[in-house]
């Protein structure tokens, strides 16, 4: 038993301890740098094109509702300036229809080309008649709280068809309107003036009127 005990220690004492893998050295780093600039550049343009794309559609849907628009000569005095610079909202007669008294900016029917600013005096179905610069609509003269710069024309009696709308500047015998050129075709207008923004002294929502009376 003596002998089994010191031949098991001995035989205990020569075996050696099982050996240990050493861990592999790292790769050197230059070998990981021309990927990660690669990502690194992937990633950015990827984003630079997302941040492109989402500006792109949000300029597009803020035209789609409003623009802006300059206005050029004194045919809207004293209500609104030469270079006086306006929000237009593209959206409202969408799902409404231009009132009386409502300020709009629509395509110039004799030159597409340029874009005017007026005010509605007469819709569909409107009598219209202009008598040495006093306006009457359905047989009633016409209460303009806007205090326009009155004209000195007159304007034979007319009927504003389907359609159609009658428009005249606030400065009447500066303005080049419905009592020279006619009546606006309603597919024209772009929009209703909402708001002021320049110059300073001038921001401010535009005042609404109504002339629901002249009925």
């Amino acid at each position: 038993m003596f002998y089994n005990n010191l031949r098991l220690m001995t035989v205990t004492s020569f075996v050696s301890p099982p050996e240990r893998l050493a861990p592999a050295p790292p790769l050197p780093p230059e070998r990981f740098a021309p990927r990660a600039r690669r990502s690194l550049w992937r990633r950015a343009v990827r984003e630079a094109i997302e941040t492109i794309a989402l500006t792109l559609v949000a300029f597009f849907l803020i035209r789609l509702a409003i623009q802006n628009f300059r206005i050029e000569g004194a045919s809207m005095e004293p209500n609104f300036h030469d270079g006086q610079f306006l929000i237009v909202n593209k959206l409202v007669y969408q799902w409404g229809k231009p009132e009386r008294g409502d300020v709009l900016v629509f395509i110039f029917p004799n030159e597409p080309s340029r874009d005017f600013i007026k005010r509605v005096i007469g819709v569909p179905g409107d009598r219209v008649l202009v008598a040495h610069g006093r306006v009457q609509v359905n047989g009633e003269w016409l209460e303009e709280p806007y205090q326009p710069n009155l004209g000195s024309y007159s304007f034979e009696p007319a009927v504003v068809g389907d359609g159609e709308l009658f428009v005249l500047g606030d400065n009447r015998n500066y303005s080049s309107d419905s009592h020279t050129w006619g009546m606006l075709p309603r597919q024209n207008v772009i929009g209703k003036a909402w708001l002021s923004y320049w110059p300073p002294e001038q921001v401010g929502w535009v005042p609404q009127y109504s002339l629901a009376s002249a009925k």
